[in-house]
């Protein structure tokens, strides 16, 4: 097998995270005054409906100059560079349930939140409650570990910072495009392997009739497209399932590879997300990660961020083994963990 690469990728979203680290202004947006006062009258507004924030729609939550902006940011998303971080809302001065309400109503505007788990949950809650990283059906982020380079079961990831740990915790995020390039200037038999099948867990979450794991490759070449599916840790606790397909030296040699390109400083882009920013990736060409972090010892000063899946129009096609994920891979549709009778349903806390 030979990589489908056409040629190395120039384009926005095949940066390097050192120039884009002193690139700040394009990526880091400070709101201002007026649309902190736009988000918080669209707020009271949904919030006086009396409705579950699951069920917020773009209409009930007007945003009448400020939409222009996230039209931008789904642009950027899409056909930039790839992420993007609001900052500075006070979110100390709201409840929790007003912090959640503007989350997801700008979650609204981008596309449609998608089930985090099988409960139908749309809102996740990012924080440690003293899980087994070494477990093989935990999810890494009900920890503290570190975690590794990966991508969710979504378009778009978004984050809410509402409290961030006493140490650590650090935001990191790497292109996809740029960790391909490099493995073609130098390895590109092992860049081969990563675009055939390579079993992924589904720790735990197994829709009716499929198998305990997935085969997606870690890289697809699609419609003119570079798309990523990836989690290391759920690639290996993958194997011990008999039918999974097995990793070879040469695989392992090859994601081994793939995570030192990611981790290597020049690369990747680190960020300390603090109380009240909203980091949105796009997860078809991003891979993000979170350092290790010391909580703080009360546990009401616990970090804690909210997170939202999203699939938004006007996205790029994806293969048809993406459906082994997603289920249905229509665009603005898709993604997210769904099950009989799920019912979206945004828990806050």
């Amino acid at each position: 097998m030979t990589h489908p690469l056409p040629t190395p990728f120039t384009g926005p979203s095949a940066w390097v995270g050192r120039d884009m680290q002193m690139r700040e202004d394009d990526w880091l947006i400070h709101l201002t005054p007026p649309q902190i006062v736009e988000l918080e009258t669209a707020a009271a507004h949904y919030l006086s409906l009396g409705r579950d924030v699951g069920e917020i729609t773009a209409d009930a939550f007007p945003l009448p100059t400020f939409s222009a902006h996230l039209r931008d940011l789904a642009d950027t998303l899409l056909n930039g560079h790839g992420f993007e971080v609001l900052r500075g809302l006070p979110t100390a001065t709201y409840t929790q349930e007003t912090a959640a309400t503007i989350f997801c109503g700008i979650g609204a505007h981008l596309g449609r939140a998608r089930s985090q788990n099988a409960a139908g949950h749309i809102l996740g809650h990012v924080r440690n409650i003293g899980a087994d990283a070494n477990d093989a059906n935990t999810r890494i982020y009900q920890t503290d570990a570190r975690q590794t380079f990966h991508t969710d079961s979504a378009d778009v990831v978004g984050l809410l910072c509402l409290r961030d740990a006493q140490v650590g915790g650090m935001s990191l995020l790497v292109s996809a495009e740029t960790i391909a390039n490099r493995m073609a200037d130098t390895r590109p038999d092992l860049l081969d392997l990563l675009f055939g099948p390579i079993a992924t867990d589904r720790r735990g979450e197994v829709p009716v009739g499929a198998d305990p794991f997935m085969t997606i490759p870690v890289l697809s070449w699609h419609d003119g497209h570079l798309t990523v599916f990836y989690q290391r840790q759920y690639i290996e606790s993958a194997q011990r399932f008999d039918a999974a397909p097995r990793l070879t030296p040469k695989h392992i040699e090859a994601l081994d590879l793939f995570d030192a390109l990611a981790n290597d400083p020049e690369l990747h882009l680190s960020m300390q997300l603090q109380p009240g920013d909203m980091q949105f990736v796009y997860n078809h060409s991003q891979l993000h990660d979170r350092t290790g972090f010391t909580d703080w010892p009360d546990p009401t000063q616990r970090r804690h961020l909210l997170r939202l899946w999203l699939s938004i129009p006007d996205d790029r096609p994806l293969p048809e083994v993406f459906r082994q994920r997603y289920g249905s891979i229509e665009i603005g549709n898709r993604g997210g963990i769904i099950t009989p009778n799920t019912t979206l349903n945004a828990p806050l806390d």
